[in-house]
């Protein structure tokens, strides 16, 4: 009788042990990451443009004929740029915005993203753009050159043998649940000290399957295109109309701590 306790106790505790272990798993599977959200401020330190160079000058005599070679580094109104650092916490709130509890993050990281989308983005449809995507965003632009519209700057090229876009190198990242595998997008890095490179400064062109969404993962403390020191940087198309006399908003989401 004895014996017959011990075991029915085992079984007891066996099935105590597997219930709480079912309940642990189904907890696992539904916690979710957090989608990126808007930052509580947006301090705007700085906005700064290049100077326009004063014209050079020629004189030469009546009756001769001046051959020039001219070199201009001219200002691109057709793109513009966001830098700067990021700080944050994580916290335990209600929907009032009341904390119980908070954590202060030591070492910032995580992502910055710029969209055009007014309303809200459908996270859990992000992916890669691929060229379609990129050329609809240059009609969309009206961003006509060849040089500078999206599809050259993000330097995506279509591979028709495995029938998808061949894009610049990149680090896998996370966007809220959705996994963005690595050198799948394309992509872009930003300069540092005014010169180009291609570790730092990552940045990604995504798709929701109704507006891109530009993505650039934070590097604390990296040396910028001007020497001094930031946390992202990243650039977004403005519209290319020429003589565009207005500026497109953008929308900035963060996520941090993944």
């Amino acid at each position: 009788m004895a014996g017959k306790m011990k075991i029915k106790k085992r079984n007891i505790t066996k099935t105590i042990i597997l219930v709480v272990s079912i309940s642990l798993i189904l907890f696992l599977i539904n916690v979710k990451a957090v989608d990126p959200e808007g930052p509580d401020d947006l301090d705007v330190m700085s906005n700064v443009t290049k100077n326009t160079t004063n014209a050079q000058m020629i004189n030469i005599s009546g009756g001769y004929i001046a051959t020039l070679d001219l070199n201009a580094t001219i200002k691109d109104t057709r793109w513009k740029a966001f830098i700067g650092n990021v700080t944050g916490m994580y916290t335990l709130d209600d929907a009032a915005g009341s904390t119980i509890y908070d954590w202060t993050i030591s070492s910032i990281t995580g992502r910055v993203y710029a969209t055009r989308n007014d309303t809200s983005v459908t996270w859990a449809s992000i992916n890669c753009s691929n060229i379609s995507d990129l050329e609809d965003e240059n009609y969309k632009m009206n961003h006509t050159l060849s040089e500078d519209n999206l599809t050259a700057t993000f330097n995506a090229t279509y591979d028709s043998v495995y029938n998808r876009t061949v894009s610049g190198s990149h680090n896998p990242f996370w966007v809220g649940n959705v996994y963005i595998y690595s050198n799948t997008c394309p992509t872009l890095n930003t300069y540092t000290n005014s010169i180009a490179q291609d570790i730092e400064f990552e940045e990604m062109s995504l798709f929701d399957g109704i507006s891109m969404v530009y993505a650039t993962i934070l590097e604390p403390d990296q040396v910028g295109y001007n020497g001094y020191t930031y946390d992202f940087q990243m650039i977004v198309p403005e519209n290319g109309v020429p003589g565009f006399g207005s500026s497109t908003a953008y929308y900035i989401y963060v996520e941090i701590g993944t």
